[in-house]
């Protein structure tokens, strides 16, 4: 398996997800010599409906939009009557689009379904734009990793669309953790109410794709199937394996983000998983997984539990304090307990070991970098004002994308209902003690979507 990945960065990982968080405040950055802060930025935009819809009124609130892409025709007529997009350019291809409009473009969104993430932000990267790819960053483990090397080699802007990672309240949290504020940790819980779309069950019957659906270039990389009816566009996709991440690819990147922040939870040692069962076609119905990292401490092993389809961690880890949401994160401490509810990191309380909850208000101050906005973060760091977004590729997103993608890969092997404990070697993206998961590390790819990935 191509990896160009040296040990010296495996190594340096650890050290940037903690310098993308504890920073002791907002940084100014000299100009890029080739753009002034004044200068409007030219985007175009792959995927203009669902998130793609409010990803591309952020790019046009920053700077000017050239191009539009979507395979859908009649979301590319309904975008490109919005203010702001009247004069853009319209693609159904993201490859025709970055071929025919290169020299007139700044930075690409991508907010397709994840299938088709790694081969559009590849191509745009390649041509040295930058760029903004919605959750979850990649479809493969292999393809987050491919990210990061191109995003290094070419020096360009990234994010990934995870909002929380902007929000004051979760900087603060994470700050927490890794000043050690609520004792040494023992283990953490996370999960989710997802999945709220159908999963876990057999393919549709085929029907004909509705004329305004291009549905060879919809499956891009995707191997060939045909459409069913309300069972893959525009929002069921994220069960199937062919195009979604499940449950845990949906929500992890928002729920799974503070704790990442604050615990370093990069390069999981072992991950298990257990299921409601699947036919290894579409996500199982419920899932837990347990992932085993290296201590933050650097002493000892940290276990992290995922739930989601219903399960949920012990009400007991609250100390009699009713859960106040339906997602959220439980980090339990020697000294306190810190429960984050909701799905993005940024509401919280402490709780002490004598079940006393600290209001987030009460709770210590650490330093930490406020956000200018999520978006702003991605154009500032293109114009020059800053020198990246906290959740960019190379030192954020794409390790945040493997562990997420590597509860996953427990999950192919939970499909009679329970996986083995899989044993993973990180700097060589290999699951050393189970190789019949190792076609979810890194997929075929269909025509050529699989050519902008390569080295």
């Amino acid at each position: 398996m191509p990896n160009k990945t040296t040990r010296r960065d495996f190594l340096q990982t650890s050290a940037a997800i903690a310098s993308a968080v504890y920073v002791t405040g907002p940084k100014v950055y000299a100009q890029n010599e080739e753009r002034s802060a004044n200068e409007r930025v030219s985007y175009a935009c792959v995927g203009v409906g669902g998130k793609g819809s409010s990803d591309s009124a952020d790019a046009a609130a920053h700077g000017d939009i050239v191009a539009i892409c979507d395979v859908d025709s009649k979301t590319l007529v309904k975008t490109g009557s919005r203010p702001g997009f009247k004069e853009a350019e319209r693609f159904e291809d993201f490859r025709e689009m970055l071929d025919q409009m290169g020299d007139k473009i700044d930075a690409v969104t991508v907010s397709t379904p994840d299938h088709t993430h790694a081969p559009a932000a590849a191509m745009a990267m390649k041509m040295g734009k930058a760029c903004f790819c919605q959750k979850l960053l990649t479809h493969t483990v292999w393809e987050a990793r491919r990210l990061v090397e191109i995003a290094k080699e070419k020096g360009v802007k990234t994010m990934m669309g995870n909002q929380g990672t902007s929000t004051n309240g979760l900087r603060h949290a994470a700050g927490l953790l890794r000043a050690g504020k609520i004792g040494r940790v023992k283990e953490a819980h996370i999960f989710t109410n997802r999945p709220v779309w159908p999963q876990g069950g057999p393919r549709p019957e085929a029907t004909d794709p509705p004329p305004n659906l291009d549905w060879d270039l919809w499956l891009s990389a995707a191997p060939e199937r045909p459409y069913g009816d309300g069972a893959y566009h525009s929002f069921a996709w994220r069960g199937w394996w062919d195009f979604g991440t499940g449950a845990l690819g949906d929500m992890a990147c928002h729920t799974f983000n503070m704790p990442f922040a604050g615990l370093n939870l990069a390069n999981p040692k072992t991950i298990h998983a257990t299921s409601s069962g699947h036919n290894q076609d579409s996500y199982p119905q419920a899932s837990k997984i347990e992932f085993e990292f290296a201590h933050p401490s650097g002493d000892g092993i940290m276990p992290v539990h995922w739930y989601d389809g219903g399960n949920n961690p012990d009400p007991a880890l609250l100390k009699g304090i009713d859960f106040k949401h339906k997602s959220g994160a439980i980090i339990v401490g020697e000294e306190f307990t810190l429960y984050s509810f909701q799905d993005y990191g940024d509401n919280w309380v402490l709780i002490d070991n004598d079940g006393k909850e600290i209001a987030q208000k009460d709770a210590p101050e650490v330093e930490y970098e406020r956000s200018p906005g999520h978006f702003t973060e991605f154009h500032e760091s293109i114009i020059g004002k800053r020198e990246h977004a906290m959740s960019n590729f190379a030192e954020y997103a794409g390790p945040l994308t493997e562990t997420i993608l590597l509860g996953n890969l427990a999950v192919w092997g939970a499909a009679e209902g329970e996986s083995k404990k899989i044993e993973w070697d990180a700097e060589n993206l290999k699951a050393t003690n189970a190789p019949e998961v190792m076609n979810v590390v890194k997929k075929k790819y269909r025509k050529n979507y699989g050519e902008y990935l390569d080295a």
